[in-house]
């Protein structure tokens, strides 16, 4: 990658050239045939997410192989607009913290529940399941998707079946948020595993969870067929359509020349300058709130130049966030902190994130650094895919902004699943050697994710992916303190406090928030997209 300056125009029409034929291979338009409409969905991943029942690449996996295919056992409420979800039974009908034990979580499961191979849902799958991503020793443990999971149950002690359709999870400490953790855990068929003769690679193909989709054609790095699963527990959530196809199209214009030409029937994260096109062709664009924070982490570990908070708060004031929403077509809002200002996280910090390229370059300054003698060093970045908005114009745009005050940063640019990678593996990480930077966009829809698990010293990585490795005593007194609340208003108060101290220590270089924009045709006659990264794609109509 060139470290210049790549100019909004320049990228246009380099991403044009590529998307210039703008077909989708194997996909077509589809049209309505027996139980339903067929659609083509044009998703930014280079590849399709795992279909074992752990996806990776991120939150954004989770809505095209993971709760398509499979269901949590708490799930998250995602047929609203809005307003923000909530935690709602799904495969556990109920649970609840033992007053004798707060470690001890029971969950009632959910009666009558077929995988789409036929064998039953029951307590010994949900064990089997966590043994999977957890228990090393097992002979179906499968590393690739305890990879993805693991580090997003890093609660989990211990677990056992009560009875045929009662499990108790054991946690590591008092944690009243668990159950958020649990959004992240999907359950697999233990007889298909078995069927297909112990081996993931056949179950890659062959899929069986209890999903309101089943697997259809999967021709990797190009497209998968979900077709209905016409015996779905939930009524709510059994499939409209009797097809939907997911097309992998990294590029953003490709993704917006594959709609204009029918290829495809709506897409996610159309090219921003394409957007006026789309809208005179007669595309509906749909976009929401969406807690998700475009964002760099800061190492913190001996050695790292970003253990001086001067430059910490230098490289957060050099940016202008709000010509990184005009780069973006106004698909997004500026960043002043991990969550929006709206949050009941937010709180009231005292260092207030804004463009002051005179103050930021006083501190560079004052550090030791000018944009004659400047500071040297190498962040990794994603080169794109679901959720990671515009990766490389982004990253070039804030490059040249830390350019001018003193800020000389070479980027590593690697695709997601190994940015991903190198973010649960955490600043120490022999691999990372030179990098204290990490450049990744994620979902903070709840507590755990938007606080607990950057900022406590517990969650460092790889147990957690507190990157940084920041350390802070308040910081970790008051996590332990959410984590053993059960009333949720003491809980929003001492996260907001976590927030302001992150906040005040710059921790991280926050750019902007997405609103998770899609466009889509006039075929498409009914989509809900919730105020999540997760989203429900049996909406779609």
């Amino acid at each position: 990658m060139s470290h210049a300056f790549l100019s909004r125009r320049q990228f246009v029409a380099g991403a044009s050239a590529l998307a210039a034929a703008g077909t989708v291979p194997g996909s077509g338009p589809a049209r309505a045939q027996g139980a339903g409409p067929m659609l083509t969905y044009g998703i930014s991943m280079f590849d399709l997410p795992l279909t074992t029942g752990q996806p990776d690449r991120g939150a954004g996996g989770y809505q095209f192989t993971g709760l398509t295919l499979y269901d949590p056992l708490v799930a998250w409420e995602l047929d609203v607009a809005d307003r923000p979800g909530r935690l709602i039974p799904g495969l556990a009908t109920a649970w609840e913290s033992d007053p004798a034990d707060r470690r001890n979580w029971i969950f009632r499961l959910r009666e009558g529940v077929k995988f789409h191979d036929g064998s039953a849902f029951d307590a010994d799958a949900v064990i089997w399941n966590f043994d999977k991503v957890l228990n090393q020793q097992a002979p179906h443990y499968d590393q690739r998707q305890a990879s993805q999971v693991r580090p997003r149950l890093p609660s989990v002690a211990s677990y056992r079946k009560l009875d045929p359709m009662t499990v108790q999870v054991t946690t590591k400490a008092v944690d009243a948020l668990f159950p958020y953790q649990m959004l992240w855990f999907l359950i697999g068929s233990p007889a298909q595993y078995e069927a297909l003769g112990r081996d993931w690679n056949k179950v890659a193909f062959q899929p069986s969870g209890t999903g309101p989709y089943r697997i259809g054609q999967l021709v990797p790095r190009v497209r998968l067929e979900l077709l209905p699963n016409e015996g779905y527990w939930d009524p709510k959530r059994r499939p409209k359509l009797a097809k939907l196809t997911l097309a992998c199209i990294p590029d953003p214009l490709a993704r917006a020349n594959a709609l204009l030409s029918g290829s495809v029937d709506l897409i996610e994260t159309p090219a921003p300058d394409s957007v006026p096109r789309l809208k005179s062709a007669g595309m509906r664009m749909v976009g929401n709130d969406t807690p998700h924070v475009w964002n760099y982490h800061l190492s913190m570990i001996e050695g790292s130049p970003w253990r001086d908070l001067r430059l910490r708060k230098a490289a957060n004031l050099a940016i202008d966030r709000d010509a990184v929403v005009e780069l973006m077509g106004g698909l997004a809002t500026p960043a002043v902190g991990q969550v929006q200002p709206s949050s009941p996280w937010f709180g009231k910090p005292a260092f207030r994130i804004r463009t002051d390229v005179e103050e930021a370059r006083r501190l560079v300054r004052e550090a030791g650094y000018s944009p004659q003698n400047p500071l040297r060093t190498t962040f990794i970045i994603p080169t794109g895919g679901s959720g990671q908005m515009l990766s490389l114009p982004i990253n070039e745009f804030v490059q040249q902004s830390w350019a001018e005050i003193g800020l000389a940063i070479e980027f590593r640019p690697v695709e997601l699943e190994v940015a991903y990678t190198a973010w649960r593996q955490g600043a120490t990480d022999p691999s990372l050697k030179g990098v204290t930077g990490s450049n990744i966009a994620y979902v903070t829809s709840d507590p755990v994710y938007a606080i607990l698990r950057f900022y406590s010293g517990k969650q460092v990585a790889p147990t957690g992916v507190n990157w940084s490795h920041y350390a802070n005593p308040e910081v970790d007194a008051l996590c332990d303190r959410i984590a053993a609340s059960f009333d949720p208003a003491e809980q929003d108060r001492l996260l907001a406090r976590v927030h302001e101290i992150v906040v005040d220590d710059a921790v991280q270089v926050w750019v902007v928030h997405d609103t998770n924009p899609h466009a889509l045709s006039a075929r498409v006659k009914g989509y809900t997209q919730a105020q999540h990264w997760f989203q429900d794609l049996t909406t779609l109509a």
